[in-house]
């Protein structure tokens, strides 16, 4: 099987009047390429290209009795910040002719100019209208830089989605999330209608009434609840455990990480502040543009980003790609004890997706945020990050030097697994399969990498309804459930063929259904288990 090459790097040219347009300076093409095959960056240099992997994955060797597990975290990169006070103030940059002039990328024509999308083209041809350029290609302009305010600032380029999509009330959501409580269109009662008409119905008929009929009635509690002067939390979090309706995440999932206060009348103030807040953070780190940067932390990111859910539209827009470096960087500067560490990069793709959600009334996967107005734009980036703040300071053990956190979860895993199913354990050991070996990015990704983002947000329903210590504690037995399920077909393989299959699960199909068999399956193995811990090593 051929390795997946890696994406074009969308901010070239694809949008030329992204928020991000200051930082992106001719001299950040170097060290640019990356290979989707490891974290490592490639040893190619060029400027404004990508190195590709075509070559299929080289077979996984079995070994010949059990090695260390000491260096499997280093596929991983930490890396620690210097403390936000070592950042200098905010000076004014001397003007030069090359930043007055702005700059212009071009492709000459014996490039190759074949898109790998036609959808993408045809929506990149929309978005801009290129000039007939003799013997070469105009890839993207890009404005002069006057000052930092010009970074977060209304974009002139011509919006690639029909605007229909963008709910008319938004400016009304950014002030107060309990719009969209408000907005919501009164539902008919689904056992209106004749008894004549009931009495005709088929068996699958009324069952799908019943089910419609409670859901409604869920949907109903959700929205009393949240909608309270005084959130029940108790109340929000035993609603919360079996799924939240996917368009009350938006308020749901902030008053669950306590980032909106529980009291009605706070909320409106505390979303202002804390958004002002962040673009204030955004402003200092980026003064000095990419001088005042930390260029180690910085380049991990930038190589990162793109690497965020490839082929999903979404996570391949310019405007997306630049939020995610802002969030990240701010955050990576604000937590010198852990820095930056690859991974976390994934973690915030659930936030925002949901965030976007209650602004479009489309797919969010299939949205360029680009269309956006600019304040609706900050105010997904900041709730993003601290959400993000609040889900990470549960778990930072395992993002600080050596990542103990995540060693200590791997450990307790395998005694877990092998008192759930002991034929699998002793099969495991047999084919010297250490649980680092997969288990390391489970708990680092939070099995992001092996579910999509629909199937992580229903999860993340159960594990915010648990509080945030269930994203260490719970997963640790989600983890153990979803390895358990393969059991059977992992018995029958030898090493290699355990290592591959882990790597490369049949998830790609599941359903919010597999998410809650999954969910039910570690509920009862967390029941069990969780206050026995004896069973666990010290």
């Amino acid at each position: 099987m051929s390795a997946r090459p890696p994406p074009a790097r969308p901010h070239i040219g694809l949008n030329p009047s992204s928020r991000f347009e200051s930082y992106a300076t001719t001299d950040w093409g170097e060290d640019d390429a990356w290979d989707s095959g490891s974290d490592e960056e490639s040893t190619t240099k060029s400027s404004w290209t990508r190195a590709s992997s075509s070559t299929a994955p080289k077979p996984v060797p079995k070994p010949k009795q059990n090695s260390s597990t000491s260096t499997l975290a280093s596929s991983y990169t930490h890396l620690h910040a210097p403390s936000p006070s070592s950042y200098p103030p905010r000076t004014e940059q001397a003007s030069t002719p090359s930043a007055k002039q702005g700059w212009t990328i071009v492709r000459t024509s014996t490039q190759s100019r074949r898109s790998t999308d036609r959808h993408e083209s045809e929506k990149a041809t929309e978005a801009r209208e290129d000039p007939e350029v003799e013997g070469e290609e105009i890839v993207g302009v890009f404005e002069p830089e006057d000052s930092h305010v010009d970074r977060i600032s209304p974009r002139t380029a011509k919006f690639k989605h029909d605007a229909t999509v963008i709910r008319h009330d938004v400016d009304e959501i950014v002030k107060d999330p309990l719009q969209l409580i408000r907005r919501l269109p009164k539902r008919d009662d689904p056992r209106a209608g004749s008894r004549e008409g009931l009495h005709d119905m088929d068996d699958h008929s009324e069952k799908l009434l019943r089910e419609r009929s409670i859901r409604s009635n869920r949907r109903q509690k959700f929205i009393g609840c949240i909608s309270s002067d005084d959130v029940n939390m108790a109340q929000l979090r035993k609603l919360s455990w079996n799924g939240v309706p996917p368009d009350l995440r938006p308020i749901a999932w902030p008053l669950l990480l306590g980032y909106l206060p529980l009291p009605a009348p706070l909320r409106i103030s505390t979303l202002a502040r804390k958004r002002s807040e962040y673009l204030s953070l955004v402003e200092l780190a980026f003064a000095r543009n990419r001088d005042g940067l930390d260029q180690q932390i910085w380049h991990q990111i930038e190589i990162d980003v793109p690497r965020t859910r490839p082929g999903v539209q979404l996570w391949m827009q310019a405007s997306t790609q630049r939020s995610l470096e802002r969030i990240l960087y701010v955050w990576a500067i604000r937590h010198p004890a852990s820095g930056y560490v690859q991974g976390i990069n994934d973690l915030v793709t659930p936030f925002f997706q949901v965030f976007l959600s209650a602004y479009i009334d489309s797919d969010p996967e299939d949205f360029d945020p680009a269309a956006l107005p600019t304040h609706v734009l900050n105010a997904i980036e900041a709730d993003s990050f601290w959400c993000l703040s609040r889900l990470l300071d549960g778990i930072q053990d395992n993002y600080i030097a050596g990542q103990p956190g995540i060693h200590r979860s791997v450990k307790r895993m395998s005694e877990l697994v092998a008192r759930i199913d002991p034929p699998l354990a002793a099969h495991l050991e047999s084919e010297n399969v250490e649980f680092m070996q997969f288990a390391f990015r489970w708990m680092n990704c939070l099995l992001m990498r092996e579910i999509s983002v629909e199937n992580t947000i229903r999860m993340w329903d159960t594990y915010l309804a648990e509080g945030t210590d269930a994203f260490s504690q719970f997963h640790l037995y989600v983890c153990s459930a979803f390895l358990v399920q393969w059991s059977k077909k992992l018995q029958e393989m030898d090493f290699q063929g355990i290592i591959m299959f882990l790597q490369s699960l049949p998830t790609q199909d599941w359903t919010d259904e597999d998410i809650e068999m999954l969910l039910s399956e570690a509920f009862v193995h967390y029941s069990t288990w969780h206050n026995a811990q004896s069973h666990f090593g010290k």
